[in-house]
């Protein structure tokens, strides 16, 4: 019971936050059913990358052990299966990030650009 208050008290500051740093309040409002709607789609999302990312963990030990331990046949089943997005964010439903189901290796990746406020 604790815990459930202590989000929804987490949820009501964010709310608030939301709310009080927003240009105009319908921007406000589209900021908070964006936000709301981020987290009730990491609720169903969520368990099935966990899913995915544990089972996906097991064939990669199977495939490691069954390969003679050879790693280069388990790590590709391991990136694919433990990277990858965690949670729906805002930035997935306003269409600025694509979500990530299944990892890429992160020899793929390019290299990081610095940030420029």
């Amino acid at each position: 019971m604790i815990r459930f208050r202590t989000t929804c008290q987490g949820l009501a500051l964010a709310l608030v936050l939301t709310i009080a740093t927003a240009a105009t309040p319908a921007q406000a409002a589209n900021d908070a059913a964006i936000g709301a709607s981020s987290g009730v789609c990491s609720l169903l999302y969520a368990p099935a990358k966990l899913a995915f990312a544990g089972l996906g963990s097991v064939v990669s030990g199977l495939a490691y052990l069954m390969t003679g331990f050879d790693s280069d046949v388990a790590r590709p089943i391991f990136y694919a299966a433990v990277r990858g997005d965690y949670v729906i964010t805002p930035a997935h439903l306003e269409g600025r990030r694509v979500v990530e189901f299944v990892g890429r290796d992160p020899r793929d990746d390019p290299p990081p650009t610095p940030e420029v406020w």
